[in-house]
């Protein structure tokens, strides 16, 4: 598909609008040195700048006319038509990180949700703690200390991602039922876990340019639904914040969590599919190109 300017131009400029509508509010905070533990968790934890996802990539097998700026772009060649993806020279890089991320979302896909840890994570990485020791000081625990540490006390805890699991507090390790590791992330991924929804960004992420910007932005966007259900789970009183309380806690709250962490995690695999789908198409184009030489 060859793309003219007067195409795909408005295409980045909407695509940048939307980034700096996300970001403007996260870089008003950075200026004025405040933190925000909900709406700025997806730029400092996964460390993509509003810079990098404002770039648009319209993904493989499109050429871009009148796009020199854009031949300067790491995994980018230009041609007789114009500018595209680099497919060659991308997977000598990424292939291998594509092949991995296929792999984790294939496997995550076929394994049922769980739908029993009630968001408790988040309690365990304050579990016998004290206030300066919190993950977020500065935001008071809505039942105090003693009473998140019954909280985690009277639950078995069920965390099976590895990047959650590994911000336990040392007296909150022995209480999961699990051990994940990051060796053993492909083999206990579950598509019920909302660090694993959040996670879609991250890989897609990963992908790009290999994938359309539009996907990265679609993964973005359930991320921070998925933070703010986590956040609206975890013991913290955000109330200042306008962050309603699930109180999870509660037989009440914890209906209530599931029945958000089931929305989410069916939106989350109808993502998960159109990753999968856009690794094969990476794949597929490797193939052609070995064949081709």
């Amino acid at each position: 598909m060859i793309l003219a300017e007067d195409a795909w131009r408005p295409l980045a400029r909407a695509h940048a609008a939307r980034v700096d509508a996300l970001a403007s509010e996260h870089l008003d905070r950075r200026r004025r040195g405040i933190k925000h533990p909900v709406e700025d968790f997806l730029w400092t934890y996964y460390r993509h700048t509003p810079g990098q996802l404002r770039r648009w990539y319209p993904g493989p097998g499109v050429t871009l006319t009148g796009a020199d700026e854009h031949a300067g772009w790491r995994h980018h060649e230009r041609t007789p038509e114009g500018v595209r993806l680099d497919l060659s020279g991308f997977l000598t890089h990424r292939g291998p990180t594509v092949r991995f991320v296929r792999d984790l979302l294939v496997r995550t896909r076929e394994r049922p949700g769980q739908w029993s840890c009630f968001g408790l994570h988040e309690w365990a990485m304050v579990y016998r703690t004290q206030p300066e020791q919190v993950r977020h000081v500065g935001w008071p625990l809505r039942l105090g200390h003693d009473g998140t540490d019954a909280v985690v006390e009277a639950h078995q805890l069920r965390c099976t991602h590895f990047d959650a699991f590994r911000f336990f507090t040392p007296d909150a390790v022995g209480r999961n039922a699990l051990a994940p590791t990051r060796e053993r992330q492909v083999d206990l991924e579950q598509p019920g876990c909302l660090h694993a929804t959040m996670d879609l960004y991250k890989w897609a992420f990963k992908l790009a340019p290999g994938i359309p910007t539009a996907l990265v932005m679609d993964a973005f966007s359930l991320a921070r639904e998925a933070r703010e259900l986590d956040m609206r789970a975890a013991p913290y009183d955000l109330a200042a914040l306008g962050v309603e309380p699930i109180r999870v806690e509660t037989a009440e709250g914890k209906a209530a969590y599931v029945t958000e962490q089931r929305r989410i995690a069916e939106q989350g695999e109808a993502l998960r599919a159109r990753l999968v789908a856009a690794c094969d198409l990476l794949l597929a184009g490797a193939d052609a190109v070995r064949r081709a030489g």
